[in-house]
């Protein structure tokens, strides 16, 4: 086995798909072949097999609420996970993300996003208190020494994703889920594996996409992570806003910051997509 061992780490697969014989469902039995085969320990939260609840709801809490006239998911259930109250199938996803030293995200695109079963394990798991507080988010992050990904598939073939495609650049595509969700976390967010429209392509070619992931996992674990802009280079004082010393240093320069914080510039190119621009 070529590259890197990493023994005792940890992976969760939260993977959603309904079918066996999916491209989804290979791309995850690869991940689990390779790296079990490198000593990781991986777990898979298969989502439709879970039958995994999608609605954030007063249902995720046992017991009663604090204020069931208005409520207020975020809070009740910060309060939830505080006093242990939280059903128990969020508890259980929480304990597997908190072992977790990585998390790969494998499903296919469903309206340039997760599916509805993804989007409900992030909005129930995910919760305040656990996942985030106003003070640790972004760089700051209760998971900063954690990484995420996403892997997954889509319909479009690439240059449909591009900067001139009919779909727009990928890169903005996945600025709220990677910097919005991953990285608001904390997560240290690794360059997405994306599967170009697999079933639109001859098996051999899936066949070579599959092997490049494959390939990649020899070292995916000491890969560098995607570059977001750091919290403390915003002003809490003035809505968050960047600093005027950060404004100013990268006045004269040609790209803006990040997707996001891109300062009316050009937005930097694969900022979403790829470590080290």
């Amino acid at each position: 086995m070529n590259g890197a061992m990493y023994p005792s780490k940890k992976v969760l697969i939260v993977y959603a798909h309904q079918s066996s014989g999916s491209f989804n469902s290979a791309a995850k039995d690869a991940a689990v072949e390779v790296l079990t085969a490198k000593g990781c320990t991986v777990e898979v939260s298969d989502l439709y097999a879970m039958t995994f609840k999608a609605t954030a709801t007063a249902e995720d809490i046992t017991g009663k609420v604090k204020n069931a006239d208005h409520f207020c998911y975020g809070e009740e259930t910060k309060l939830a996970w505080e006093a242990g109250k939280l059903t128990a199938d969020i508890t259980e996803e929480q304990r597997k993300l908190t072992e977790a030293d990585l998390v790969i995200f494998q499903f296919p695109m469903y309206w340039f996003t997760v599916p509805a079963i993804m989007k409900g394990w992030m909005d129930r798991v995910l919760t305040l208190g656990f996942a985030f507080t106003h003070e640790k988010r972004y760089s700051q992050g209760i998971f900063k020494d954690k990484k995420a990904m996403l892997s997954f598939t889509t319909g479009s073939q690439e240059s449909m994703f591009s900067t001139n495609g009919i779909n727009g650049d990928m890169n903005v595509t996945l600025w709220p889920l990677q910097n919005g969700i991953l990285h608001y976390c904390g997560f240290q967010v690794l360059a997405p594996q994306i599967f170009w429209a697999p079933s639109h392509v001859p098996s051999e070619a899936r066949g070579t996409m599959l092997e490049g992931w494959r390939t990649r996992m020899q070292g995916l674990l000491g890969e560098n992570s995607l570059a977001f802009t750091p919290l403390d280079s915003f002003d809490g004082e003035k809505g968050y806003q960047l600093k005027h010393e950060v404004h100013e240093k990268h006045a004269a320069k040609e790209f803006g910051l990040t997707v996001g914080t891109h300062l009316g510039k050009a937005l930097p190119p694969n900022n979403q997509m790829k470590a080290g621009v």
